[in-house]
């Protein structure tokens, strides 16, 4: 019988993006390990260095992540003294995340991972900047 061309691995749009994600993941890690972080708490800390402080559902928005995603990691980083969480005084539902001076000392270490990752992956820069472009314009669908 005659496979369904549409049902084959190779015709998916779910499986490249998913194995990709695993594999940009792994090359990452080694990098990483020297910071003390996992890839989610990594995406946090980004998020962090960019803007300084924000409120917990700030941070989900910005990583397509839920709350009860989140702040596990927060607590995580808040164990490692990363980051300050601090209750809003105007709305106590209102979580603030805040980097510490440590948190914020930990960006210079990690300036060297983009750069690192790029040679690594060894495709051209401008086929990576384009894929990123792609990603985040098919992101930008569930905003």
């Amino acid at each position: 019988m005659k496979e369904k061309s549409h049902l084959l691995l190779k015709e998916q749009l779910c499986f490249p993006i998913y194995a990709t994600s695993r594999m940009v993941t792994r090359l990452y890690q080694p990098w990483l390990d020297k910071l003390g972080l996992t890839y989610p708490q990594y995406l946090v800390m980004l998020v962090l260095w960019e803007e300084q402080k924000l409120t917990v559902s700030q941070l989900c928005k910005r990583l397509y992540l839920n709350t009860n995603t989140v702040t596990p990691l927060l607590k995580k980083l808040r164990d490692k003294g990363l980051v300050a969480k601090e209750r809003s005084t105007e709305d106590e539902r209102t979580v603030h995340i805040e980097l510490t001076q440590k948190g914020d000392k930990l960006k210079s270490q990690a300036e060297e991972i983009p750069a690192n990752l790029v040679e690594a992956i060894d495709m051209p820069l401008e086929e990576l900047k384009q894929m990123r472009e792609l990603m985040w314009k098919f992101l930008s669908k569930f905003d």
